[in-house]
């Protein structure tokens, strides 16, 4: 695996029903996307997302939900924030087949997938 590979990987993690996500949230954004992975200051991998909602009443953490939900095609009840539902890092659990969201996952690598709608 190269090393941007395994930068990819290291953005999740497999859970018995699904898997789990890191992410860096930057709410109040111009618009809702995934921008792919990233890295922390301290070299740990992140999904990069952005929503427009504000972080108020936990709307910022819903339209993350329903952001993770529309790009991994997965029902809006399928995915959870389970950590950090107040701070920009989040852990965020996504129901479903772990080998196949962790595929469609690692094909974010370096693309910005934006919502169109």
């Amino acid at each position: 695996m190269s090393e941007r590979g395994a930068a990819v990987a290291g953005c999740y993690r497999l859970d018995p029903a699904g898997i789990i996500i890191t992410v860096r949230l930057t709410p109040k954004a111009a618009r809702d996307s995934v921008d792919g992975i990233g890295a922390l200051s301290d070299g740990r991998a992140v999904l990069l997302a952005r929503v427009r909602a504000i972080p108020d009443k936990g709307e910022a953490n819903r339209a993350l939900r329903e952001l993770l939900a529309k790009t991994l095609r997965v029902p809006k009840s399928a995915v959870e924030v389970v950590a950090g539902a107040a701070a920009r890092l989040k852990q965020v659990r996504v129901e479903g087949d772990p080998r196949a969201l962790g595929a469609a996952i690692e094909q974010w690598e370096g693309r910005r997938l934006a919502d169109r709608a």
